[in-house]
């Protein structure tokens, strides 16, 4: 990571720092649909069991992995003061708070999960399944948190072709190990879809294996000596983490579960081939929403970074690039979209009644993708200035007092029908994109008030 002088440096860095973010989110879905497809290929109940087991866990990961994600902002202003000591003692804590909130996740799901499954009145195969799944994956709780502090540690300092890299190895390793649990190959046990989960845990160790290697390899990081010196646990740096970590935890899953319950209240409304339909349009338009999201993390660097090194100005020209950038590249995603909608379509379903559903909710996708794009820019921008807990007020007023109640009223009371759901989601991310907007505007100003002072 340096400082840009102008533009044209800007926009190559920027770009330099973002495309193995992308990558690695990519990578991650893909990882998960690979579960999915070969747990399919075991059976039905195995298919529903990972599906189950994976809907379960994946808000809650998402939600728990937003206070890591504050190990961002952290080292990268740090690392634009160019303190190394404290990036230090603030990585490593974040080490501790992650094996201490992993524990405790395990802790509750081994009391809690068998009386949520049972709540769920799941046929007895697939509760069975979804279960061992959850049992399985549960074993790379740890790893997967401890990982994703250092992988929030290389890229704050616009490192992020390291993990881009290590997942990249860890790909072919997973989908090896899935095929010889799932299917019992070479004189494993055929475990079905239960493997997933075994090889989903496997892969987190994998993954953060390569991730403390790479903190004793590499020159650029070998200096902060991780691992190698003990520090003793701060209850007061765990508190400065979950200060800026949990509302962008809740954040993050309050926008990641919107879509669960719109599926939920669907299901309970409309009938089969239009959850299957809500359900393919919303699994494209959540890879399409990769991009802005990437972007999003990109920000949060960049403007950290920045803002440590006293660089405001800079700072804003990376607003401006990241959050126009991220508007432009999706208007272009939603005219193009609209001509490949119904090829799109088709992946997904060879029943022509879900293609042409599939084709309408797309069309609403176009008109979402750009509030989509602009809250989560304007939130990564938040983030670079350590600004989380009144955009988690706004995210869960447009969220879930907007989004929500509004596309129920719209589905019920209109002709809408079900496209009044993604009309209410629409409605509350541009909610929270203004909201944002706003707040951006009253922390620049404060932050350029508190310089002034702080220069006389």
């Amino acid at each position: 990571m340096y400082h840009a002088e102008n533009w044209k440096q800007k926009l190559i860095l920027f770009l330099h720092v973002l495309w193995p973010i992308l990558v690695v989110q990519v990578g991650y879905m893909a990882m998960n649909l690979v579960d999915t497809m070969m747990s399919g290929r075991a059976g039905t109940d195995d298919l529903a069991g990972v599906a189950i087991g994976s809907s379960l866990w994946m808000p809650i990961s998402i939600g728990l992995n937003g206070i890591m994600l504050a190990v961002t902002p952290i080292v990268a202003q740090l690392y634009g003061k160019g303190d190394r000591s404290r990036i230090t003692f603030s990585v490593t804590q974040a080490l501790y708070l992650a094996v201490v909130i992993s524990l405790i996740i395990i802790g509750i799901g081994s009391q809690t999960l068998e009386n949520i499954l049972q709540i769920m009145g799941l046929a007895p195969e697939v509760h069975y399944i979804a279960k061992h799944y959850l049992i399985g994956l549960s074993i790379g709780i740890v790893p997967l948190f401890m990982a994703n502090v250092l992988r929030y540690f290389f890229d704050a300092q616009g490192l992020t072709k390291i993990t881009m890299v290590i997942l990249l190895m860890a790909i072919p390793f997973n989908m090896l190990l899935n095929y010889l649990l799932i299917f019992g190959k070479l004189g494993f046990p055929r475990l079905g879809g239960i493997g997933a989960g075994y090889t989903t845990g496997f892969t987190y160790w994998v993954i953060l294996f390569f991730s403390i290697w790479m903190t004793f390899k590499l020159d650029a990081i070998r200096p902060y000596r991780l691992f190698t010196t003990w520090i003793t646990p701060s209850w007061k740096a765990w508190k400065k983490q979950l200060a800026i970590g949990v509302p962008m935890g809740l954040s993050i899953f309050f926008e990641a579960s919107i879509f669960s319950a719109v599926t939920l209240l669907m299901g309970k409304l409309f009938d089969t081939t239009t959850i299957a339909a809500h359900q393919a349009a919303s699994t494209f338009t959540n890879l399409l929403f990769m991009v802005p999201l990437s972007i999003s993390m990109a920000l949060t660097i960049f403007v950290a970074y920045e803002l440590g090194s006293g660089r405001r100005t800079a700072a804003l020209h990376y607003t401006r690039l990241g959050v126009g950038g991220a508007l432009a590249i999706m208007t272009i995603c939603a005219v193009a979209l609209y001509f490949v909608r119904e090829p799109v379509a088709w992946i997904y379903t060879d029943d022509p009644a879900v293609v042409t559903l599939i084709k309408s909710f797309l069309i609403f996708a176009m008109i979402y993708q750009l509030s989509d794009a602009s809250q989560a820019a304007l939130q990564g921008v938040l983030r670079g200035y350590k600004d989380t807990t009144i955009p988690f007020i706004i995210a869960l007023i447009s969220y879930w007092a907007i989004g929500i109640p509004s596309g129920f009223w719209l589905a019920v009371n209109t002709r809408l029908g079900p496209y009044g759901f993604w009309v209410g989601i629409t409605l509350g991310l541009t909610c929270a994109a203004l909201g944002f907007a706003v707040r951006l505007l009253q922390v620049q100003r404060k932050f350029r008030s508190k310089t002034i002072k702080a220069a006389s």
